[in-house]
């Protein structure tokens, strides 16, 4: 079946699922989710490129739910999951969840998710009852496989995603462990952001003859996203930003810091200077990541600060502003980071804050992504222009876009945050993105 399919009803998906899509309000599948969904409906592994923001999740709950329907129609027994899905961070792991539970509403199929900080014993209690889809981060898998409370011999399919992110914060030895619990005979599909060569190295042990789907080029940055950067010194970055948030009316602006550390202590400046803000990452408590998140998301906080690892699974489909506080010290980084706005067709803006000792790294950046990120200059903050021996414009950062957009373009991008602040435009007609 060919890849340019349009229409979701061309993909071989079951009269259910096509319930549940058309409930969402979803039409026309991503260019992933047009790939991917015939290859896994067809029962073989698979070996996906694609980043948060494409609609990869539905491009794999979709299929796994069909398929799981046709293996057989035996319940699962209690603490034997017959598919697991791994995700690297608790946020991703409760956003796979709810597409799981959107797109399998009219199927006789149930879910769990577990993931840790929060108490373990509320998870025991619930995979005492058959679960068929388990959604689960690595740590706490482990722990309720070595209580007894979840059994992986019966696993029909396995999917990991986001693998790259895994790898990059150590979870490959949990990963090799879970492996070995598992059935050899069984359908396995890993998405990663990019085919690196450990992502390769993995797939070869964990794949058998997979298909292999890209969807985005590596590194490469949407052009929908305008890239700015202000040459500002250090001390003066945090002024800055809440000169731009004010005088330009950002509203739901992401801000990337690079240690928890920063993200509390500038989430606490901005909130001084009139800026309500939240910060996100791996010290704060499940309870306080999941507020943040929701007010974020329906669009009652007006800035979000985070670190990289705990800016996964953030999906907003009409994110408008991304800000690099502070500039990642891994290039691929940055494309991840702006990745999170410009997405389903609509625009997005993304302005890094450069002190002079982040020059390089700029200069890594722009040959990452091929060209020169325009510097703007904000009077009474431009400084040391002439070390980067490049122009300045005078032109300025963009207002804020409307707060609440209706528009889907692709099933699992998130959608508009419903009752959201401030007027929305009307609804476009989806099409693909």
């Amino acid at each position: 079946m060919s890849a340019d399919l349009t229409k979701f009803a061309e993909l071989g998906l079951a009269p259910a699922l096509l319930k549940a899509i058309a409930d969402t309000g979803y039409t026309t599948p991503t260019p992933i989710q047009a790939k991917a969904i015939p290859l896994v409906l067809d029962g073989g592994d698979l070996l996906a490129a694609a980043q948060t923001g494409t609609g990869k999740t539905a491009g794999f709950t979709l299929p796994l739910l069909q398929r799981l329907t046709e293996l057989h129609q035996d319940r699962p027994k209690p603490g034997k999951p017959r598919c697991l899905i791994l995700t690297p961070t608790r946020e991703l792991a409760a956003q796979i969840a709810e597409s799981v539970k959107t797109y399998g509403t009219h199927l006789p199929l149930k879910s769990f998710v577990v993931f840790g900080g929060v108490n373990i014993n509320p998870q025991r209690m619930a995979l005492r009852k058959p679960v068929d889809i388990l959604i689960a981060t690595p740590g706490r898998l482990l722990d309720l496989v070595g209580q007894n409370i979840v059994n992986l011999s019966q696993i029909d399919i396995l999917v990991l995603d986001e693998a790259d992110r895994m790898l990059d914060m150590g979870f490959i030895h949990d990963i090799k462990k879970v492996l070995k619990m598992l059935p050899k005979q069984r359908q396995s599909l890993l998405f990663s952001a990019t085919f690196s060569n450990d992502i390769r190295k993995l797939a070869h042990g964990l794949l058998n003859q997979p298909g292999e789907v890209s969807v985005t080029p590596r590194n490469t940055a949407s052009e929908l996203v305008d890239q700015t950067v202000h040459l500002v010194d250090k001390s003066r970055k945090r002024a800055l930003l809440s000169k731009l948030i004010k005088q330009h009316d950002w509203f739901q602006v992401l801000v990337f810091t690079k240690t928890k550390h920063g993200a509390n202590r500038l989430a606490e400046q901005l909130g001084k200077d009139g800026i309500e803000s939240m910060a996100i990452h791996g010290n704060k408590s499940q309870a306080a990541r999941t507020k943040a998140l929701a007010r974020f998301k329906d669009g009652s906080l007006q800035v979000l600060v985070a670190t990289d690892i705990a800016a996964r699974g953030i999906d907003i489909e009409h994110l408008p502003n991304v800000v690099n506080y502070e500039l990642p010290h891994v290039s691929e980084d940055y494309v991840h980071r702006i990745g999170r706005t410009g997405r389903a067709g609509s625009e997005g803006q993304a302005v890094s804050l450069v002190n002079i000792d982040e020059l390089k790294l700029l200069k890594g950046i722009e040959k990452l992504i091929g060209r020169s990120i325009p510097k703007v200059e904000i009077e009474g903050f431009t400084g040391h222009t002439e070390t980067l021996g490049t122009t300045v414009e005078k032109r300025k950062p963009r207002p804020s876009r409307n707060r609440n957009r209706s528009s889907k373009n692709g099933a699992g991008n998130g959608g508009a945050p419903k009752g959201a602040s401030g007027k929305g435009r009307a609804p476009r007609q989806r099409k693909a993105s």
